[in-house]
């Protein structure tokens, strides 16, 4: 198993509709990205997250799968027009 997860900062302007959208268009790779078992995201709920008010999780089945999760052809759409929207946050592990 492969962890993935992930913070967002909103830039100033980000709609709630844009947000609304990320979450849905996150949620929509289960099923789609092969070897994507969960996902998981939405608002922050950590009492120290700071400016970082949007989280996710995924879990791959493993880091060579999650290898090509980059470049899938749902994740370069969304990456298009969210990453002008946000400063995100990274980490990854194995399970």
């Amino acid at each position: 198993m492969f962890i993935h997860g992930f913070l967002f900062r909103w830039q100033p302007g980000a709609t709630e509709e844009q947000i609304a959208r990320a979450q849905r268009e996150i949620l929509a790779f289960q099923g789609v990205i092969p070897g994507l078992r969960e996902v998981h995201v939405g608002e922050n709920l950590a009492d120290n997250k700071g400016d970082y008010t949007f989280a996710g999780v995924m879990i791959f089945e493993s880091k060579e799968i999650y290898a090509g999760y980059s470049a899938h052809p749902a994740h370069q759409a969304l990456l298009q027009w969210l990453m002008p929207l946000i400063e995100p946050i990274e980490f990854d592990l194995e399970g």
